[in-house]
């Protein structure tokens, strides 16, 4: 079980430099979910379920929503389309 935790860890370190260093919104959205499930499954590990499912639920998926919506908004979605097939 240690040594799980000591992955998730890493992941964790890895999702939060990744994100910073990400030239595409979505991905950077994308990258941004993935840091807070592994932090809700984290939290589960540390038998705080509340957080967990708090966590779960804003950090993937209401935030991210919001954030697809925002990039819908402003048509970043599909300039990062079009620049794609040029």
């Amino acid at each position: 079980m240690q040594i799980f935790q000591y992955i998730l860890l890493a992941f964790l370190v890895v999702c939060a430099v990744s994100v910073s260093f990400s030239k595409r919104l979505l991905n950077s959205i994308l990258i941004f979910m993935s840091y807070s499930l592994i932090m809700s499954i984290i939290w589960i590990m540390l038998e705080s379920p509340d957080l967990a499912i708090t966590e779960a639920a804003v950090g993937a998926g209401v935030t991210s929503v919001l954030f697809f919506a925002t990039l819908k908004k402003i048509h970043a979605m599909r300039e990062e389309d079009e620049e794609k097939h040029e």
